[in-house]
């Protein structure tokens, strides 16, 4: 039975078709998930480890000489996350008010657009782009969490870089940088897990999805995550254009929202008891688009990357 060459004829499939199975059963049979053990283990929170080992033998790959080609990209996808979250957010805020326009409000908007799923990222760089697209998740890293958008709403002032989180989110990838570059054999030995990691972290990522979210969220949340994976995707893949990326498709890698933005709105609220009354809508909002996302970013770069490669053959 073609098992894996029909998960490859989906677009993205090697970590859509996981996280779409692990969502499906974490809705409707998640005790399956939890009877413990390695099946808990492995399947259920095994996603923080995985993606671990997944940056980690990527970061092997990448060659000293082309580390500032991580960097570069990071901060440009980063600034294109924040730039186009933040100004969509106030825009909706300055122009209607903390409660939003049709049901959408500026609070979920500038949680889940100036977010994105870090590992979603990685996964997709990975498999359509380069070790220095893998990279870009060093600087990728700092818009994960609550920061970008205390300061886009006007409370950087409550606000701190977790500098330790972020150091802990790129320290596989500097140790893997590190052995890759003084060992080429050890490279080519880590080179496998740039792709055999991927559908092992894939799965307990969607086993933390949960599908009846969506409908609890309605239109706004559905229209919240395609235009999160629309817009900034889009805006990611013409920004890689422009810095001449040999592989501009992964750029719209970064049109995702992580599944930490779904307690942004309730965390905020804490800070500012203004934003208690819209926190829970924006946290149902985030949710939704936090599964839109999942699904249809990697659809996004598998469509562009195809056009890409139609583009070269021409």
């Amino acid at each position: 039975m073609p098992i894996l060459k029909t998960v490859k004829k989906v677009p993205g499939g090697i970590m859509v078709v996981p996280l779409l199975i692990g969502a499906i059963i974490n809705t409707f049979f998640p005790e399956i998930l939890n009877i413990g053990g390695f099946t808990t283990a492995l399947f259920k929170t095994s996603a923080s480890a995985g993606i671990g080992m997944f940056l980690f033998c990527n970061g092997a790959q990448i060659n000293v000489r082309e580390a500032g080609s991580s960097v570069a990209k990071g901060t440009v996808l980063t600034l294109v996350k924040f730039i186009i979250g933040a100004g969509l957010g106030l825009f909706i805020g300055s122009t209607f008010g903390m409660a939003g326009v049709f049901g959408l409000t500026p609070l979920a908007v500038i949680a889940s657009i100036t977010n994105s799923n870090g590992g979603l990222y990685a996964a997709l760089a990975g498999q359509y782009g380069d070790s220095t697209d893998v990279g870009a998740i060093s600087i990728l890293s700092i818009n994960d969490g609550p920061f970008f958008t205390m300061v886009a709403l006007g409370a950087s002032g409550l606000a701190e870089i977790p500098f330790i989180s972020l150091i802990a989110s790129i320290l596989p990838i500097i140790i893997g940088f590190i052995l890759g570059n003084l060992d080429e054999d050890l490279r080519e030995f880590l080179k496998a897990g740039t792709v055999i990691t991927i559908p092992f972290f894939a799965f307990p990522l969607g086993a933390g999805l949960n599908l009846f979210q969506l409908a609890s969220a309605g239109v706004a949340g559905i229209v919240l995550g395609l235009l999160c994976t629309l817009v900034t995707g889009i805006a990611g893949y013409y920004a890689m254009k422009l810095m001449k990326s040999k592989k501009p498709a992964v750029g719209a890698a970064v049109g995702t929202t992580a599944g930490n933005a779904a307690g942004t709105p309730a965390a905020l609220a804490e800070i500012d008891p203004n934003l208690a009354a819209v926190a829970p809508t924006a946290t149902v909002q985030v949710a939704a688009a936090i599964i839109v996302t999942a699904i249809c970013c990697p659809l996004l770069v598998a469509y562009l990357d195809k056009l890409e490669r139609k583009k070269c053959a021409n």
